[in-house]
């Protein structure tokens, strides 16, 4: 299989918005309990606003989009550098265990260390045992535990 990662272009949008989808639905964001289409909508735009720390990268395989992941630099109390941090990463099943989930993760490495970043991060759910299995491979557990509060 020949495997782009690139950029999420305005073109994207008919093949990424399934995609999008699909990563919401899979972490319980659908129906009633899905995001509102401002959000969405606010997304997409982000990606394309000079101004804004968010990003995405798509995975392309003859002109389909097989899988996205968006990530965003932020300021650290920690470095000086910007942190990564990889928010979202989904893939279509069809397309799982043919390393296009991983690629994603390496393209995001790649325009880290562009931007100066000295690491990568994200968080997935406890009960993503599936995803683990490739983390552990691509990287290294912190050992911290996420809180939150919702309002």
């Amino acid at each position: 299989m020949s495997l782009t990662i690139r950029a999420v272009t305005r073109q994207d949008y008919d093949q990424w918005l399934p995609l999008w989808d699909g990563y919401n639905a899979f972490y319980g964001r659908s129906g009633p309990t899905a995001l509102a289409g401002e959000i969405t909508a606010m997304t997409w735009q982000r990606f394309f606003d000079a101004y804004e720390p968010v990003h995405g990268l798509v995975a392309e395989s003859d002109g389909k989009l097989l899988g996205m992941t968006n990530y965003l630099f932020h300021r650290s109390t920690t470095a000086i550098e910007p942190s990564c941090y990889l928010q979202d990463l989904f893939t279509l099943e069809a397309a799982r265990g043919k390393g296009v989930a991983s690629a994603l993760i390496h393209g995001v490495y790649e325009r880290a260390k562009l931007a100066g970043s000295p690491r990568v991060y994200w968080q997935t759910h406890e009960t993503n045992l599936t995803a683990q299995r490739l983390y552990d491979k691509v990287a290294e557990r912190s050992g911290f535990i996420v809180y939150r509060k919702l309002f």
